[in-house]
Order: structure tokens, then sequence, then C-alpha cells
């Protein structure tokens, strides 16, 4: 995939992306993790035989983290069927598949099943954490022993078996995630639901708590006055001591748009702000493509 230099996700994620993509349906329908395709300007797939197929650049859900393309020719390669990802257990066998054939294919077990919060205001209730990790991850098939589609590969973990192990593997979001909005996908480019509120900034989870370690530039976050550095203490009142509850109580307040009373701490001076949040799809810059 090809970024433009000024997108925003440029600093972040790079200006040229490259990872796996799955074939969903008859008609070149390629699933893959969203972020190999924000704010492309351009993007090409190529098949299991070499041919390389302009795509075009469908959909990108944020909540879940999935990305859809259109191969604008013929695709070498038969549709994947979706399975079941709540059936997946911890300790399955399973297939993690990637570009290249033999050579791209990983034998792995379900390390765990458990919540996934990252620090992008990013979270999953019941994220598939899998090892031994697959090298080229991003965007691989997650496949069960029926052949079918379970999950999408998005990260590289180091404690796939849980906190405070050290266990390399990957993370896959769960297909059962995308049924009830690949149709809004499809047609919109987006789930139809009220967007979540969106503040702007990267948060990690310390010792003391969750702490800011980036402001996003232009974001909601900085025009509040939240600074790297600060510990959020308390969101609406509400004491935050995890990045989950964090979210969870961000979003519980209401859609894009709705005021977030914030209380940090940093140098042991404590701030009271609010945060106007906003929809963060208007945030980026996505017009080029859908």
């Amino acid at each position: 995939a090809e970024i433009p230099a000024d997108a925003r996700s440029a600093r972040f994620l790079g200006t040229e992306r490259e990872g796996n993509g799955v074939v969903i349906d008859d008609n070149g329908l390629v699933l893959t993790i969203g972020y190999l395709i924000l704010e492309a300007m351009a993007a090409t797939v190529v098949d299991s035989r070499g041919h390389e197929v302009p795509a075009e650049i469908l959909a990108y859900d944020y909540d879940t983290g999935f990305g859809l393309l259109r191969g604008l020719g013929a695709i070498e390669a038969v549709p994947i069927r979706l399975g079941d990802s709540d059936a997946v257990t911890a300790g399955a066998p399973q297939l993690a598949v990637g570009f290249g054939g033999l050579d791209g294919m990983v034998a792995t077990r379900v390390a765990a099943r458990r919540e996934f919060a990252g620090y992008w205001e990013y979270l999953l209730d019941d994220a598939i954490f899998t090892a031994p990790p697959h090298p080229s991850w991003a965007g691989a098939a997650l496949v069960g022993a029926d052949g079918r589609l379970v999950g999408i590969g998005s990260l590289l973990v180091q404690d796939a078996a849980g906190p405070d192990t050290a266990v390399p593997g990957n993370m896959f979001v769960p297909i059962n995630l995308l049924k009830p909005i690949l149709g809004d996908l499809i047609a919109l480019g987006q789930d139809s639901a009220a967007p979540r509120p969106w503040l702007g900034m990267f948060t990690d989870q310390q010792d003391e708590g969750v702490v800011v370690i980036t402001v996003i530039p232009d974001g909601p976050a900085e025009a509040a006055g939240v600074r790297e550095g600060d510990r959020i203490v308390s969101v609406a009142g509400e004491m935050i001591s995890t990045m989950a509850q964090l979210f969870r109580k961000v979003w519980s307040l209401g859609s894009a748009g709705v005021e977030i009373p914030l209380t940090v701490a940093s140098g042991g001076e404590m701030r009271g702000l609010r945060v106007r949040s906003i929809d963060r799809t208007r945030f980026l810059r996505l017009n080029r493509t859908y």
C-alpha cells in the first residue's frame, strides 16, 4: 500500500506498507488488518502466482482493526470460508497462513483467549493469542482444523500466554467481529454505528497507572492541554487504573463529540481537563480512496 507523506498515520506507520490479505468471496474481496491500508492512496495485491492486481480500498474499521480491498482484476486464489472464532479455545491447534505457499505457513496453537488493550485507544474483549509467532503476521490468516478462517493477524507480542509471561506469539482479531459489520463495510466503507469518542493520545499501563506516552498533534487531547508524561487519574470522577478501564469509561460517556472530563497528574500536580472528543475517522485523511 502507498500512503501519502502528509497522512496522519505516516509518522507512525510509514508511507509504504506490506502484509498479507485473505480472499473471502468470489469477486476478489480481500480482508486484511486495517493499518496496512489506513489512509492509502493506492494498493496492489500480489497473488500466489506473482500476478500484480491493482486493488480498490473499500473500508477500514477502527473498532475491530479490519480493512477491506477489492481486486480490480482476477486474483488467483480460492476464497476461504469464515469460521466461528467463538469456538476457538486455548490449546487448540491452528495454522497461521501468510503469503508464500507452504513457506508462508506456521503450525501454531492458541496460547490464550483474553482481553487486549492497545495504546492507540483500541480494545478487544476476547482476542486470540497464538504461539509460536508467524514471521509475517500482519494480515495473516488464522485457520482452524476445519479449514475455515477464524482470525486476522494484527501484532507480534512477547506475552502470548498471558501477562508476565515470556512467550512470543501473535495477536489475532477474531473473525466473528467482522460478521455483523461486513455489509456496512462493503456498502459504506465503515460501520454505520455511532462512532466512539476519540481523544488522540497513546497511553501505557505502568506501575503507577495509565500514563500518556504520546499526544497526537492537532488532536483533541493536545487541544485540551494533555501532555506527554501525564498520568490519567480519573475520567468523569471514576478512578482509572488500567487502559481497558480508561477506554471503556470514555466510550460509556457517549458517541464522538462528547466532552470527556479528565483528571491528570504530573510532577506532583493534579489538573482537571475537559477534552472535546471527535470521530477518529474524520481526523484521518481518507477521502483519497473511500
